[in-house]
């Protein structure tokens, strides 16, 4: 009998296939059962010649074939291998992004019908007095069924503990039947009301749809960049095709799903973290099957199998939640343009502030620009004034004259919008009589106070303790609350302005699953009020009576050593001060700030994003950095700082004899230690890797990660991050 050997992507930290042996032959994309290491894993047959070089008594044989149509078509698997090479990452690890965990497990790729439970004409002819008192269950659950008409086991659940032992009493008493319904099935109450202005439909007009490119849509806050997707969407559903929208996670609300069913009349697909996985296997079987039309996710979305994917929309394209900071540290934007590119259709990028890089491409003729220059309904842009607070009294992080603004819009019946980028109470906990600091025991950092629940919390490694009774170092009981954070601005604003109400929106009140709604209500709701939290109100919210906005404490973007910080901040500035002046009322936003006289600072202020991303390009262009040049960080750690050092200066010594780094193709800067040097109880060190071309950065990534992954001591850990947006 001749058997074939099949190339097939295992999880695992392995950089290429591993090669079985099989009867049969086996299409790529579908999953295999394969023994791996003692025990059995799921893995995917690849398109890609098997290793012929080992013989056939060392190769082992597939314990199983799961599938009989691949589970992921030619042009998805052969998307995760581009990415898998591009990223040097291990094919199984890719693979696994492109599988929901069921699929992972082996469970078929098809997802069930969902029982639905309704009344038989005998049940609904039953009242439930009839029923005994002492027969709560049944009565409760009787009511329910009479008042919705068919509910589902997840229903079922929420009204009875014992829903199944009754239900079971009503099938043998003829008063229930059960009929099912796809595993997505919404009502959508569509609404018609779908008016663009002529600045989005001009835009709408620019973008074909019937062929690839890259179309960067920049457009002030306010200004309906969300109706042109839409109406794009329209566009592409009514050809018979389907859509992706990626959204950053933060920003993925019930609201926003809301306004796309309504706007589409159909259901739409939302997935992100906060899915179950039966919810997630649902999902992607809709979209597989072509059941669900549109798919509104984060950046993990991307790795979906679609019928027919003919759009792909990446929202606040510049966020940088989009790659990946663990595992596979790809760029879901970058990979989206990829994943359009290989399907020949368009990839709009949307926001009111671009990414550096996407404007430089929009420059150079790579995107095509296109602008909504106004907001809709005529709302004025404010401008940024920086209030100089050198010598300034400051009580809980707020001036005297951001204080009298705010009083002055709170009379005036609006609302007020605080901006710090900082949970909890305070940063630092001190013994005022001896200066000891509570640190975190992993991390070079300091545990952040939080009041309520009092506690102490590391916001790298998520370590929590209780406040010690008395400083461990002189039994002292006289903490000192060192810096801001946004409950102590909570509790503080409550005392300067008692009579306005004081809504906090961070991850520490948003935690409980309806929270961050009925927040957002209570804002929508218009009464004048404080409105106050992190970046999470920087993300797409129309509040519509904000007319102050005031940023507190963004001086630190200017010092990072990263050289993306100052980017970074400017964005989140623009963001935030985007969330004021959505109507015609006169707007404010004040940023305090003891650099008034910085360049970047004062040229944002004065000619607003487009000026400070000018200004930025140049800086960046003179210093050699990305996007005129092209990176990899190796980051290297493990629980002793020596160790780490000495293997990375190894690797370092001996890759500055190789072609590409001996001809100053590829400049290496390092090792160092890593800016937090110690976080999550490993010690970090870091060597960047730049040149100006791709070409030769990649042949020395490759050979590196191979090099790597034969030669690696047990007691260091490496991971390699293609084009990173963060050097810490």
């Amino acid at each position: 009998m001749t058997l074939h050997r099949i190339a097939v992507a295992v999880p695992g930290p392995f950089p290429f296939a591993l090669t079985y042996l099989s009867d049969v032959p086996v299409p790529a994309g579908v999953r295999v059962e394969v023994p791996l290491r003692g025990r059995k894993v799921v893995g995917v047959v690849l398109d890609v010649p098997a290793d012929d070089t080992l013989p056939e008594y060392r190769l082992k044989s597939i314990a199983r074939i799961l599938d009989e149509a691949p589970v992921l078509d030619e042009t998805l698997l052969t998307f995760v291998q581009r990415l898998a090479a591009y990223y040097h990452a291990p094919l199984g690890e890719v693979m696994q992004l492109a599988l929901p965990v069921a699929l992972r497990q082996g469970k078929p790729m098809a997802v069930a019908d969902v029982p639905l439970w309704q009344l038989t004409e005998a049940g609904r002819q039953q009242a439930v007095e009839d029923l005994p008192t002492r027969a709560v269950r049944q009565r409760r659950l009787l009511a329910h069924l009479r008042a919705v008409g068919s509910a589902d086991a997840e229903a079922l659940r929420g009204v009875s503990e014992d829903w199944r032992g009754t239900l079971r009493r009503f099938e043998e008493k003829g008063w229930v039947e059960v009929r099912t319904r796809p595993c997505l099935a919404r009502k959508v109450e569509p609404d018609p009301r779908h008016d663009l202005n002529a600045a989005q439909e001009a835009v709408v007009s620019a973008i074909d749809t019937d062929t690839f490119g890259v179309h960067l849509l920049q457009g002030v806050t306010g200004s309906g960049k969300t109706a042109v997707y839409l109406a794009l969407l329209e566009r592409v559903l009514a050809a018979g095709r389907q859509a992706l929208v990626l959204v950053p996670e933060i920003a993925l609300t019930p609201q926003m799903v809301d306004r796309f069913e309504q706007w589409l009349g159909e259901p739409v697909v939302a997935l992100h973290s906060g899915l179950n996985e039966t919810e997630r296997h649902c999902g992607w079987w809709m979209l597989a099957s072509g059941q669900a039309r549109v798919a509104l996710g984060t950046r993990s979305a991307l790795f979906s199998r679609f019928r027919n994917l003919g759009l792909i929309v990446v929202d606040e394209e510049h966020d940088p939640s989009y790659k990946q900071q663990e595992g596979v540290r790809y760029h879901a934007r970058d990979m989206a343009i990829w994943r359009a590119q290989q399907l020949a259709i368009p990839v709009v990028l949307g926001s009111a502030t671009p990414s550096l890089e996407s404007l430089h491409h929009a420059q150079t003729g790579r995107y095509q620009h296109l602008s909504l220059p106004e907001r809709v309904g005529g709302g004025a842009l404010p401008q940024v004034k920086l209030l100089d607070i050198r010598g300034e009294r400051i009580d809980a992080g707020v001036s005297a004259p951001l204080r009298h603004a705010m009083a002055r819009h709170l009379a005036a019946g609006n609302q007020v919008l605080l901006f710090l980028n900082r949970r909890g109470f305070a940063p630092v906990l001190m013994c005022h009589d001896c200066g000891w600091q509570a640190d975190c025991p992993a991390c070079d950092s300091h545990l952040t106070y939080h009041a309520r629940p009092e506690h102490l919390h590391c916001h790298h490694c998520d370590y929590q303790r209780p406040v010690p009774p008395t400083c461990p170092q002189c039994g002292s009981r006289n903490w000192l609350h060192v810096g801001q954070g946004t409950e102590r601005l909570e509790a503080a604003m409550a005392d300067v302005f008692p009579a306005v109400p004081v809504v906090r929106i961070d991850r520490d009140t948003t935690r409980r699953k309806g929270a961050l709604e009925e927040q957002l209500a209570r804002v929508h709701a218009g009464e004048p009020m404080i409105l106050l939290g992190t970046q999470m109100l920087a993300k797409g919210h129309d509040f519509a009576n904000v007319s102050l906005v005031g940023l507190l404490e963004m001086d630190q973007g200017l010092f990072s050593p990263d050289f993306h910080a100052p980017e970074r901040m400017a964005q989140l500035i623009v963001q935030v001060a985007g969330r004021a002046g959505r109507r015609a009322q006169a707007s404010e936003i004040l940023l305090q700030t003891h650099q008034p006289d910085h360049p970047l600072l004062r040229t944002l202020a004065e000619g607003g994003y487009e000026a400070f991303a000018e200004a930025a390009l140049q800086e960046r262009q003179l210093a050699g950095l990305p996007p005129f040049s092209h990176q990899a960080l190796l980051r290297v750690r493990s629980h002793h700082s020596e160790a780490a050092q000495a293997f990375l200066t190894q690797v370092t010594t001996a890759m500055g004899i190789w072609p590409q780094v001996a001809d100053g193709s590829v400049a290496l800067w390092g090792p160092v230690p890593s800016p937090m040097p110690r976080r999550q109880g490993y010690w970090r060190w870091q060597l960047l890797l730049q040149s100006e071309s791709r070409k030769p950065l990649h042949a020395v990534l490759h050979r590196l990660v191979h090099g790597l992954w034969r030669q690696t001591p047990s007691a260091v850990q490496w991971s390699l991050d293609v084009d990173p947006v963060d050097l810490y």
